[in-house]
């Protein structure tokens, strides 16, 4: 049996086996893998593929290629159309590692002119393999749904674990602050060993941050700069007239006699009003601070003393204190009225210890290399003299012919050289029908019999011939 697949969700699982059993394919399950035999592995393949097996967990976008233009309403497209967005972020969260299932819930409502829609939502959920979801791995998926989604602020992304459940929304980074105040650091121990010397300062800073967020909204009117935006003018009149006097029979007769009876009072009355209305100028300001401002800056130096004449220390003069101080102020961007501090002393630094061992010289005797040298000499003379020197001297003589009495004669008894060693060495052939020694063996035996005539030899032969006489 060879595997066909592996890692399907049940629902995958099932079309798979059923498209198996149509066609009398054998196969195993064993969890979640499908197991076919090895000769039609390949085949219900391609035969799977052709039939759009396994169907993927997450469809995408070709949801929309089955929407037509005849029956489709907008609701439709709008349904399907989020469903193929949700099918293609769930696709892409399948590529983190271990990751094993992930679904994808966008919660956006619908268009409306003339209405501000809510804001999207989303809700992420994912089964992990070997472990919750990481912190960063969630800050990471709530800026990628909210980067596909229009409006959606990550703020507004639920992550949620099969395991461990909501996972909180990161505020910010810890190692932030710690990055920030490493690069202060190297800034100014760069400044200050460029003046007491490498290995003579120790810098520390410390970066006390803000950890929560504010919104601060200010409005502004300005009574000096006003603007007229509207002005009424009203006008009225008024006119009276009476009759003077008492009042009589003649008051009340017509007008021309009423007239022959005394004088009357006229009165007018004109009201003129003006009204304007004035707009003052206003500056509204929204100002949002979030997490991460520098709240405290804390910076500490030591600076090690300086060597003084008899051996030990004195402290560095105030005065260059005092201009490390302001030079190490000036690269860190320390800022007194936000209640940042400096602190730079001068104390002598301890040694350091030994990280290893030291070099020690040697114990033991010193090492002889000619004494141990010249036994491999000796032995490599020895062996050459053997070889090229006494062989031949050893090997016997050729039987001579019969026409040569004389030389045979001769050969007998041959000269004596004035070495007695070598003359050891010349002994008589061999008997006529015999077999001649060998000459190895022969020289071993003389060098076993005459061991101290044999050294004496040898060493005349590798000191010169100055010795050599002598012997």
């Amino acid at each position: 049996m060879a595997l066909l697949y592996a890692g399907l969700d049940p629902a995958a699982a099932g079309e798979v086996v059923a498209a198996l059993q149509a066609r009398g394919t054998p196969f195993e399950v064993r969890g979640d893998a499908v197991w076919v035999p090895a000769s039609a592995r390949d085949l219900e393949r391609v035969a799977l593929a052709a039939e759009g097996l396994p169907a993927p967990s997450a469809r995408g976008y070709e949801l929309l290629d089955s929407l037509s233009g005849f029956g489709t309403t907008a609701q439709m497209f709008d349904a399907a159309y989020w469903r193929a967005r949700e099918g293609e972020l769930a696709r892409t969260i399948m590529a983190v590692p271990r990751v094993q299932a992930v679904r994808v819930h966008i919660a956006a409502g619908p268009a409306r002119p003339f209405r501000d829609g809510a804001a999207p939502r989303a809700a992420v959920t994912v089964t992990m393999a070997g472990g919750p979801l990481a912190p960063a791995q969630a800050q990471a998926l709530r800026h990628l749904v909210a980067s596909a989604v229009p409006g959606l602020d990550p703020s507004g992304v639920a992550v949620i674990d099969a395991a461990a459940g909501l996972l909180p929304d990161a505020v910010e980074d810890a190692a932030i602050p710690d990055q920030r105040a490493e690069t202060l650091r190297e800034k100014a121990l760069r400044l200050v060993e460029a003046r007491v010397g490498p290995g003579n300062a120790v810098v520390e800073v410390a970066i006390e941050t803000v950890t929560e967020s504010e919104r601060l909204t200010e409005r502004r009117l300005d009574p000096e700069s006003r603007v007229a935006i509207a002005t009424e003018t009203e006008e009225s009149e008024q006119s009276s007239t009476g009759a003077g006097g008492a009042v009589t029979v003649a008051s009340n007769l017509p007008e021309g006699d009423a007239a022959q009876g005394g004088g009357g009072t006229r009165s007018e009355e004109t009201t003129s009003r003006t009204r304007t209305n004035f707009e003052l100028s206003e500056t509204s300001r929204e100002v949002v601070r979030g997490p991460g401002a520098v709240r405290r800056l804390t910076v500490a130096v030591l600076v090690n003393d300086l060597p003084g004449e008899g051996g030990g220390t004195v402290p560095r003069p105030p005065e260059e204190l005092a201009a490390l101080s302001e030079l190490v102020a000036s690269a860190v961007g320390l800022d007194v009225e936000r209640g940042d501090v400096i602190t730079v002393r001068s104390m002598p630094f301890e040694p350091l210890p030994s990280l290893g061992s030291e070099p020690a010289e040697p114990t033991g005797a010193p090492l002889d290399l000619a004494g141990l040298i010249r036994p491999v000499l000796l032995a490599l003379v020895a062996l050459g003299l053997g070889l090229f020197v006494l062989r031949p001297l050893l090997r016997p003589a050729a039987a001579p012919s019969a026409p040569l009495p004389a030389l045979a004669a001769s050969a007998a008894a041959p000269a004596l050289p004035a070495n007695g060693v070598a003359s050891a060495a010349l002994a008589p052939p061999a008997a006529e029908g015999e077999a001649p020694p060998d000459p190895v063996q022969r020289l071993r035996r003389l060098i076993e019999a005459r061991q101290a005539e044999s050294t004496r030899l040898l060493q005349s032969w590798i000191e010169g011939p100055a010795r050599s006489e002598g012997v």
